[in-house]
């Protein structure tokens, strides 16, 4: 009989894989991670089993047992993993083995190809669900800001130039849309990941009849009513990294969306705007200068959606040559769907803790919302009201700007004849188009920064969130 080279598949070897390859080629070190999906379907693998006739209830149970008792050491932190034994399949295997003998008969009609799709779809339905949690959460401290600072306005920018007011919640429900689209999508990816590719084996399914509907139902993969949802073609179910490649994508536009927060927080928060107090706790000082306050945690969320969509990327060019079906070059999807996964959940919870303990200068935002050059526009449509040509009245705006320029003085302050002879049009009521209460007000239309849409986008955003 030849001598065993390796536990799970040295039948075929005369020798064992040299110490550098298993140091080269282990997995264990990022994917023990998944031991609690790994166990469950395990379990839901030999409860098929037995179903089938294949083991005996007495056997499916003492697996059982044995499996509950490794999952319990994990948890505790007590379970040894050992690299010799290359990923977590294999370690979670060997152990139960020892303690229960009928374990021998778990891999019947599985191989680590559909194990390991399935524990990822498992892993990938949990992270989104984590991440969904978490982008709420961040909303809701965006709400509670809006809420505080309800009749805050602020100029809203263009280029980074003073283009026109909005209030400053306006402004917030920008960023609550942004994060809703993320939760939709991540809704998306779970629900793409709801399909059990248990039983396809490792690339041909098995001649052994089993119930691959049972262990589908048994480990949540159903539709709405209930259905088990298995895939539909072994080939694909075992070589597929769609959702890797659709989780990653989610959570790098996440990365783009916090990162595009923390660039307007930095702003407002610097000495030149200064429309915001950001928190100690999520800020540092210099080791140099003592009046220092650097946005630390804003400044590092930027950087974590450089990281994000470098995981993106890695996974993209992983699986872009790569022909049909499991190569081992599939190892290495892990590691940047694990980070993807746990820097999107930090930050988000970084993003959450740095808005909520944020203040509003609302003396400041006052002052520079007062800039009467915001509502040149609106100036502009008060022509268009007399039926001036937008283009002639854009034009006649202009000049009076230029004029105002000329003279240095506000926008508002020129005299009824300056801006008279520039244009006929205007009348003495000109200036009123510069009262901010009424220039928002005028704002009615759906999805604007006028005061009733924006007390609709409250509620419409308390009753989303809660």
């Amino acid at each position: 009989m030849a001598k065993q080279a390796q536990a799970t598949w040295g039948g075929r070897f005369s020798a064992g894989p040299a110490g550098l390859m298993l140091r080269f080629s282990e997995s264990v070190s990022f994917d023990h991670r998944l031991a609690p999906f790994d166990i469950a379907g395990s379990k839901a693998h030999s409860a098929m089993l037995a179903k089938v006739g294949l083991i005996s209830r007495k056997e499916r149970d003492a697996i059982h047992r044995g499996l509950d008792g490794i999952l319990r050491e994990v948890r505790a932190g007590k379970f040894k993993w050992q690299t010799e034994l290359e990923d977590v399949h294999m370690n979670i295997e060997q152990a139960l083995t020892k303690r229960v003998p009928a374990a021998a008969k778990l891999h019947t009609a599985r191989s680590r190809n559909d194990q390991v799709a399935t524990d990822m779809r498992l892993y990938l339905k949990a992270a989104c669900a984590e991440i969904g949690a978490n982008l709420a959460a961040a909303q809701r401290a965006i709400l509670k800001v809006a809420v505080k600072n309800g009749a805050v306005l602020i100029p809203g920018y263009t280029h980074l130039q003073r283009a026109q007011p909005v209030f400053l919640a306006h402004h917030l429900f920008a960023y609550l849309e942004m994060l809703q689209r993320d939760a939709k999508r991540f809704a998306t990816v779970a629900d793409h990941a709801n399909w059990c590719p248990l039983g396809s084996g490792a690339i041909a399914g098995t001649t052994l009849r089993i119930d691959r509907e049972f262990a589908a139902e048994a480990l949540g993969f159903v539709d709405t009513a209930g259905r088990p949802r298995v895939t539909q073609n072994s080939m694909d179910a075992v070589s597929d990294r769609d959702l890797y490649v659709e989780f990653a994508s989610a959570c790098a536009l996440t990365g783009v969306h916090f990162s595009r927060m923390a660039e307007d927080l930095i702003l407002w928060a610097s000495q030149e705007f200064k429309f915001i107090e950001l928190p100690d706790a999520f800020c540092t000082g210099s080791s140099l200068m003592p009046q220092k306050k650097n946005p630390d945690s804003l400044e590092l969320l930027r950087g974590k959606a450089a990281r994000l969509q470098g995981n993106l990327h890695t996974l993209l060019v992983l699986v872009k040559g790569l022909p049909l079906t499991y190569n081992r070059d599939l190892q290495e999807d892990k590691p940047p769907v694990f980070d993807s996964h746990d820097q999107t959940a930090l930050c988000l919870q970084v993003l959450a803790g740095t808005i909520a303990g944020l203040t509003v200068h609302k003396k400041k935002c006052a002052a520079a919302v007062a800039d009467p050059a915001l509502l040149a526009t609106d100036l502009a449509d008060y022509l268009v009201r007399k039926h001036v040509p937008f283009r002639t009245a854009h034009h006649a705006v202009g000049a009076v700007v230029k004029l105002a320029e000329q003279k240095c003085v506000g926008l508002n302050q020129l005299s009824f004849a300056e801006v008279k002879q520039v244009h006929p049009a205007f009348g003495r009521d000109w200036v009123q188009s510069f009262d901010l209460s009424k220039a928002m007000a005028r704002r009615t239309g759906t999805g604007m920064p006028g005061p009733a849409q924006v007390a609709r986008q409250f509620k419409r955003w308390q009753k989303i969130l809660g």
